[in-house]
């Protein structure tokens, strides 16, 4: 990749510069909807790894806590957090419509909309469901934003809301999916720079079709044009004619529910496909290696709860020996501990 669109793409993404709390909201709300650490951050705040000058687990913490973060079912059904002032841009893209409800979902949400808020327990005690039964009514009801999953702490025992009822301000209808799209483009755009349509695809869970049309009025509308195999702002191009690119040389263990590997995420299977193709030990993708701003690899091995088991590190990087301590250093920052191998070779 060029590397001036590389560069400022670090800056854009707080690599070079670790954010301060208000660098940081912005960018949060730009990358919207966060997710936790992938497999073993359940039930934790959601975080931007690596790119805050400060404890961003902490930061939105309290941010889940007094309901500036909130949880919601987006990109393919997902769970993700967002500012709840963008909850009308969301609800334009995700809403999955529930025109004619089931009997039990219908069930459920007028028990919910005449004794909520309830948690689980008290659903099935209520209506002598079982649990199994319960939740995939609960995650559709979801998904329609007929009801909302109080979850402003670690706790499991959460309760479910009338959606209306706790955001009464919120118009539902107040953007179409086209006008909403395209607000979120720009914000993507402007994070990574450089983009193409199987990276908005990959990461907004949307119609290649829906994208296509968006960034078509984009460039109608000059805000974007077209660059190589991809787009980027107007005014980013005006701007990397005389950018200077900086320096970059590190390396992050980036997790599975990342915003940079979100967006590549084809991409990078197909990458750790290929590096791994015939090991005999266990190889999935643990992390991914991002190297000078670009994935160059990554730690394989077994997901578990507690330490995963870190069996390889495998890279297409073409002086990864050289860089081999600050590639081990990035797995162990991570994992709390060192691979069994790199590149094959035991250590």
């Amino acid at each position: 990749m060029d590397k001036k669109i590389l560069s400022l793409r670090m800056e854009r993404q707080c690599f070079l510069k670790k954010a301060d709390e208000d660098e940081y909201i912005e960018l949060y709300r730009d990358t919207q909807p966060g997710q936790n650490v992938y497999w073993n951050g359940f039930g934790q705040p959601p975080t931007l790894s690596f790119r805050a000058g400060f404890d961003d687990l902490e930061f939105n913490r309290e941010r889940q806590f007094s309901r500036k973060l909130v949880k919601g079912r987006f990109a393919g059904g997902n769970l993700g957090w967002i500012e709840p002032r963008d909850w009308e841009l969301f609800i334009a893209l995700y809403r999955k419509p529930l025109a004619n409800p089931t009997e039990i979902q219908r069930r459920i949400w007028e028990l919910i909309e005449k004794e909520g808020p309830l948690n689980i327990r008290q659903i099935k005690a209520e209506t002598g469901l079982l649990v199994k039964e319960i939740t995939p009514v609960l995650h559709r009801l979801q998904e329609a934003f007929w009801i909302y999953e109080d979850q402003y702490d670690g706790e499991w025992d959460r309760g479910w809301y009338k959606f209306t009822e706790i955001f009464p301000q919120v118009d539902a209808d107040r953007y179409k999916k086209s006008e909403a799209l395209k607000m979120v483009l720009q914000r993507f755009a402007f994070r990574l720079v450089w983009f193409d349509i199987a990276m908005a695809k990959s990461f907004f869970r949307l119609p290649e079709k829906n994208i296509r049309a968006a960034v078509g009025e984009l460039i109608a509308e000059g805000v974007l044009i077209a660059s190589d195999s991809g787009y980027m702002r107007k005014s980013d191009a005006d701007y990397l004619e005389s950018y200077l690119p900086k320096t970059m040389r590190f390396v992050y263990a980036i997790h599975r529910n990342d915003f940079l590997y979100k967006v590549q995420e084809p991409l990078l299977k197909e990458m750790a496909k290929k590096l791994t193709e015939g090991l005999l030990y266990d190889h999935e993708p643990l992390q991914y290696l991002l190297i000078d701003g670009e994935f160059h690899g990554a730690s394989v091995g077994h997901f578990r709860n507690g330490p995963y088991d870190l069996q390889d590190v495998v890279s297409d990087l073409e002086n990864a020996e050289c860089r081999k301590e600050e590639i081990l250093e990035a797995v162990r920052a991570v994992n709390g501990k060192m691979p069994k191998r790199f590149l094959g070779k035991e250590l």
